[in-house]
Order: C-alpha cells, then sequence, then structure tokens
C-alpha cells in the first residue's frame, strides 16, 4: 500500500463515512485472562463515543510506512492452505459473524501478544464502496470500481488513570476525580486485505506497531503464519554493521558522508516527484556512493555480499530506516556533534603530530552552554 491509499481509507473512519455497524472485542487481564467479551453496537453509542472509538481504530493507520506499518505477505502456500490465513477470511467473509474465527483470533493474540498490565483487543469489519477515480484522478462518487471489504483490529492498552483534583462549575465546590481505566491508542493492529492499487490483496496484510523497535514476531506468526519484517530500527544497526564491517580501512568520514548524501538525496527527489508509492532502494544505490568515492573493489563485494546475508538477496529497504536526513551525527566516547545534513563539508578528520582529530568549521554564532563564545589566534 502507498501513502495515498493508506490516507483514502484513514478517511474512512468519521461518523459520516465508516460503514462499520459493531465493534467486537474482549478485554485482557495481566494474567492473560479474558475478562469479558463484548459485540458493540455504535447505534446505541452517542456521537462522541461514536467518534472515540473510530478514531483509535484509525490510529492503526497512522505512522510512517515502512517503520510503523508494515507490509506482511503471504506466500501462495500459506493462502491455499494456511490456517491463519483461512481464520481471517472467514472473519472477513462473515462480517464477525463467525464465533469460532473471532474466539481463535482472539486467543492467537492473547498467547503471543507481549503487553505489559491490561489490555483490549477491538476489532471491526467496513465494506467500503470504492469510488472510481478517473483518468484525471478526480474521484466520481456516483460511480464505483469495486466494495473493499476488509478487517481492522487494534491491540490497546488500558491504564489506570490518577485521582486528581477536580473543580465542578454548576456546584461550585472541588472534588477528588477517582482513577478510572482508560483505553490507550492502540500499540498494534492490522488492516486485512491489503487496499493494494485501491483494491482487495488478499495475499498482502497491514500491519500497525507503534515502537518501531520491536515489531512482536511472535504475534506476527500467530496471527498470520507469516514471517515477520525486521524493524525500522533493526535495519539501521544491520546497515550501519554491514558497512562498517565490510569496508574496513575504506569507511571513513567522507565515505559514510557520501552514502548519507546519496541517500538524502534520493529521499528529497522522491518527495519532490510526488510519487504516492513509497521509495525503496536496494544494494546497487549504496555502490554508486562507494565506488564513487575510492571504495576499493574487494570491499564493496564484500559489502554487497553482507548486505544480502542481513537483508536477504536483492531486498529492497526504505532509505528511511537507515540513515537520518535531519542531521548528521559524529560521536566518539566523550563528545557527540550533530550537523544539519547539507553542512557535512564543515567537518574533516585529520592526524597531526600522531593523534586523530575531528575537525568542525566554524563562522560565527558559536555558543557554549548558551553563552556566546569568541575564538581568537
Amino acid at each position: 500500500m502507498n501513502e495515498r491509499e493508506v490516507a483514502e481509507l484513514r478517511r474512512r473512519f468519521r461518523q459520516d463515512r465508516s460503514g462499520i455497524s459493531h465493534v467486537r472485542g474482549c478485554y485482557v487481564n495481566e494474567n492473560r485472562e479474558i475478562v469479558s467479551q463484548f459485540d458493540q453496537s455504535l447505534g446505541v453509542l452517542t456521537q462522541e463515543e461514536n467518534e472515540r472509538l473510530l478514531t483509535i481504530l484509525r490510529r492503526t493507520l497512522t505512522g510512517t510506512l515502512g517503520k510503523n506499518l508494515l507490509d506482511i505477505t503471504f506466500a501462495t502456500q500459506q493462502v491455499v492452505h494456511g490456517a491463519e490465513h483461512k481464520r481471517l477470511m472467514d472473519l472477513r467473509a462473515s462480517e464477525l459473524r463467525d464465533e469460532e474465527a473471532v474466539g481463535a483470533l482472539f486467543q492467537a493474540v492473547i498467547q503471543s501478544v507481549n503487553l505489559e498490565g491490561n489490555y483490549m483487543i477491538l476489532l471491526a469489519h467496513d465494506a467500503y464502496d470504492v469510488p472510481y477515480r478517473g483518468k484525471d484522478g478526480e474521484e466520481q462518487e456516483d460511480a464505483s470500481s469495486e466494495v473493499f471489504s476488509y478487517l481492522i483490529c487494534a491491540i490497546c492498552p488500558v491504564k489506570l488513570t490518577k485521582p486528581a483534583l477536580s473543580y465542578q462549575v454548576q456546584e461550585g465546590v472541588f472534588c477528588t476525580k477517582t482513577a478510572d481505566w482508560v483505553v490507550a491508542p492502540p500499540a498494534l493492529g492490522f488492516l486485512f486485505p491489503a487496499f493494494d492499487d485501491r483494491s482487495a490483496n488478499i495475499y498482502d496484510a497491514l500491519y500497525y506497531t507503534k515502537d518501531i523497535q520491536d515489531v512482536q514476531e511472535a504475534l506476527v506468526a500467530s496471527v498470520f503464519g507469516a514471517p515477520a519484517p525486521m524493524p525500522a530500527a533493526a535495519q539501521q544497526e544491520s546497515f550501519r554493521a554491514v558497512l562498517g564491517e565490510a569496508l574496513e580501512e575504506d569507511c571513513c568520514l567522507q565515505v559514510v558522508q557520501a552514502v548519507h548524501d546519496q541517500l538524502c538525496g534520493l529521499m528529497e527527489d522522491h518527495k519532490e516527484s510526488r510519487d504516492p508509492e513509497p521509495l525503496t532502494i536496494g544494494k546497487g544505490e549504496v555502490r554508486q556512493a562507494l565506488a564513487a568515492n575510492g571504495v576499493s573493489q574487494a570491499h564493496i563485494q564484500t559489502f554487497e555480499r553482507q548486505y544480502d546475508e542481513a537483508f536477504g538477496a536483492d531486498a529492497q529497504l526504505s532509505p528511511r530506516n537507515l540513515v537520518d536526513p535531519k542531521k548528521i551525527e559524529v560521536k566518539t566516547a566523550d563528545v557527540t556533534i550533530k550537523v544539519s545534513p547539507d553542512r557535512g563539508d564543515l567537518i574533516e578528520t585529520r592526524i597531526l603530530n600522531g593523534v586523530k582529530y575531528i575537525l568542525v568549521r566554524v563562522e560565527e554564532g558559536v555558543e557554549v552552554n548558551g553563552v556566546p563564545v569568541q575564538i581568537t589566534e
């Protein structure tokens, strides 16, 4: 799914647009026991309650593609014979009326999710009459291309608020507001099937994680029966390790800056192009930067081999998961220097009298602890 497709579905979660008629769920305590189950009709809720519930579900479609929103791909064998895929298809076909499938999904989550304290599993079904979009990109509300039937699931921590002093305006008195349990924004969730090319793709699901460092592999395996994608933070850590180990003595400041600039340049070009498809890169884009900055062919080949071992042969990754486009950071055991990415030329390394130095060229506006200082001969 691309950003436009995610945004199109996200707009569905408004009271005047949503086709969700009811929400199923269960409340789970810290001992992994189901305290209660419910099948809540949205028709009996107040407008405020309705909007709050839809907002919670919508949050599972927020964040950055490739970081918070991850593609889960089913193998053909899994689609044909997999119990996990069949369960999702049964839930979708029955519009959550298949009691066995609902219960099985709840148990799949409870047995594998790693959340502290109490939490709630929310499950909804929607049927979206997808408006036809002409060649000019404009939607035609009176024409439909298909009905997109899908599931949305949100796994939300339930937290206890703190007692607080409250003031009752009408009575004109202070009183103590007691502690209460509230449903927090989702920590995890998913959409099935994926909305690819504005159509259902039963070979894919869109998985949401609030924590980009932990995608909860056990949960992905239990719910989807498919391998979990590598977390964004782990991708960055692995990429840095591969770059440093493969290049050895060729891994200098100039080369690392060149790789950073290459990937940031691709991100900027992609942004200006307004292409809704997520940008991905392979080892070829990194190879160009390495070759242009004097890295030996032997080290480039080692990088390519280790890249394949770390991420998979011909893997395509989001450059945002590999470098930070907002800064360049030079770090030692005692000093950290952060530089604007467009001013990497201000930093250089030298060896003076056998001692290694990081040199930062400065002009005006030098401060130490917020105090302007002068640099003199």
